[in-house]
């Protein structure tokens, strides 16, 4: 028995476990009826990955400076 030679990638099984019947249009060369939506969409997510990002950081900078000031109490007590 021959095996095809198509390579299966990561979002097509990340695509099959969210709607098997999405991935199967998707196989088949169908296109999704909502594409501006989903254009949309995408924009949208790509403009607020920005934002999201810069509040990590903030919040990483938060921590460490609540961690450096308890460590500046603790050692500043001996």
């Amino acid at each position: 028995m021959a095996r095809s030679k198509r390579t299966i990638r990561a979002s097509e099984i990340g695509a099959f476990v969210f709607c098997h019947r999405a991935w199967w249009y998707q196989r088949r060369g169908c296109h999704p009826m909502n594409a501006e939506a989903l254009d949309a969409g995408s924009e949208y997510h790509s403009a607020n990955a920005g934002r999201a990002q810069f509040a990590h950081v903030l919040q990483f900078i938060g921590w460490s400076l609540m961690l450096f000031s308890i460590l500046f109490l603790i050692f500043s007590l001996f």
